[in-house]
């Protein structure tokens, strides 16, 4: 089975000045965990998870962190002044530039293998250079289900 065959062809994507509210509000309504960057031509610059919204630099030190009883507490004011600034942030700032891409063409289970090797939930498809869909592990395994555990 191919790429083309499972992807999800309507693919929600962000341009690189995309800020970091934008983002969570997208991925957070579209009920996903992560959003192609694209440029104004559809090509893949990188990509932005909930992952990179939690953990990236700036937020990591913008929240000082005390110690209590071996747990990490942060005052919440601290925690709001915090994601206040953070929130223009832009998509180019955070994303993962060296994603990982497929053709239409690339058989589910090569992507699968990489998907597993390099402990990544979804990658871009492209046609010709540009975005032209995008496959997650929840794809490859509806369509294992599909192919393979259905009864006859």
């Amino acid at each position: 089975m191919k790429a083309k065959e499972i992807m999800t062809k309507k693919v929600v994507a962000v341009k690189p000045d995309t800020t970091v509210e934008k983002i969570a509000k997208i991925l957070a309504e579209k009920h996903i965990s992560g959003v192609p960057v694209v440029d104004d031509d559809n090509r893949v610059l990188g990509i932005v998870t909930e992952h990179d919204l939690l953990l990236k630099d700036k937020i990591k030190q913008a929240v000082p962190r005390m110690a209590l009883f071996g747990l990490f507490v942060v005052p919440d004011e601290l925690v709001k002044k915090a994601y206040k600034g953070y929130c223009n942030v832009h998509a180019s700032e955070i994303m993962n530039k060296g994603v990982v891409t497929f053709s239409e063409d690339t058989d589910i289970s090569e992507i699968a293998e990489v998907m597993h090797k390099k402990k990544i939930n979804r990658v871009p498809i492209v046609k010709e250079g540009k975005l032209a869909g995008i496959v997650s592990r929840a794809d490859i395994v509806r369509s294992m289900v599909k192919d393979s555990c259905s009864t006859q």
